[in-house]
């Protein structure tokens, strides 16, 4: 089977797993100022409750810095046991307020209150079925992100332009898990309804116009085109969309 094949597999495999998890993670519910000191997000990107994590933070439009630790991973699995006592996750440190949470409930919960001044919204609250939709959301992806894989460490971290509801970007994540490779996620969900639909062709017809000062009109003003995954790697100088040529690099680059 053919690479091309085994890739639009992949992307359906990641459209059934955006919908089992009602595409949580792809509206902004809030924008919200990003923080003094960034987020630090100790994650599995197939983990159920790690993306519970991820969809919150896409919601608020909230940058994170993650740190991977995929099943075997020798990398960042210790360093969470040195700051929080065990290796369990999701993970997450806020230097800002000196707080280091496990539970994706009250992960949640922290996020929307502390930085939203808010509640959790409806979409975002735990309920009894998710564990089960969450459990085949991970499995309709085929659990990559899972495991780890040999590769070689960048000397310095990655920046993904992403939002966890795009079954483009979670192939793009997974293999960043699977790697061990740390990187600065940058969430830029859809802040309107006329964002709605791939790049190529939104709802709304016409032109596109992301909304005026918002973090898509930054990344627009940049780029004349807002389209995720985004990647940039300041270890070689270079920044690819499409999450196929993505993938390529990664395993160019850093696959062992």
């Amino acid at each position: 089977m053919s690479n091309a094949v085994i890739h639009n597999l992949n992307i359906l495999g990641s459209v059934a797993t955006s919908s089992l998890t009602a595409w949580r993670g792809c509206l902004v519910v809030k924008s919200v100022p990003q923080p003094e000191k960034p987020l630090i997000l100790y994650d599995m990107e197939a983990c159920p409750y790690c993306r519970r994590v991820r969809e919150a933070l896409s919601a608020l439009q909230l940058d994170v810095e993650i740190r991977p630790c995929p099943k075997g991973g020798k990398s960042f699995r210790q360093d969470a046991e040195a700051l929080g006592g065990k290796q369990q996750f999701p993970m997450l440190v806020d230097e800002n307020t000196g707080k280091a949470l496990y539970e994706s409930t009250d992960i949640v919960t922290y996020l929307f209150q502390q930085y939203a001044n808010r509640g959790v919204p409806g979409l975002y609250r735990s309920r009894v079925y998710q564990p089960l939709l969450s459990s085949l959301a991970s499995a309709a992806s085929g659990l990559r992100g899972l495991r780890a894989k040999s590769a070689r460490r960048p000397e310095q971290p990655l920046h993904l332009w992403s939002f966890e509801g795009s079954p483009f970007s979670r192939l793009v994540r997974e293999r960043l898990c699977e790697y061990e490779i740390p990187y600065t996620l940058h969430n830029i969900g859809k802040e309107h309804w006329t964002e709605v639909g791939p790049a190529r062709q939104r709802l709304k017809p016409g032109p596109y116009e992301p909304k005026a000062g918002g973090k898509r009109d930054e990344f627009f003003q940049k780029h004349q085109r807002v389209q995720v995954p985004y990647l940039e790697d300041p270890n070689t100088g270079e920044g690819l969309f499409e999450s196929a040529a993505i993938l390529q690099y990664l395993d160019r680059t850093y696959g062992a």
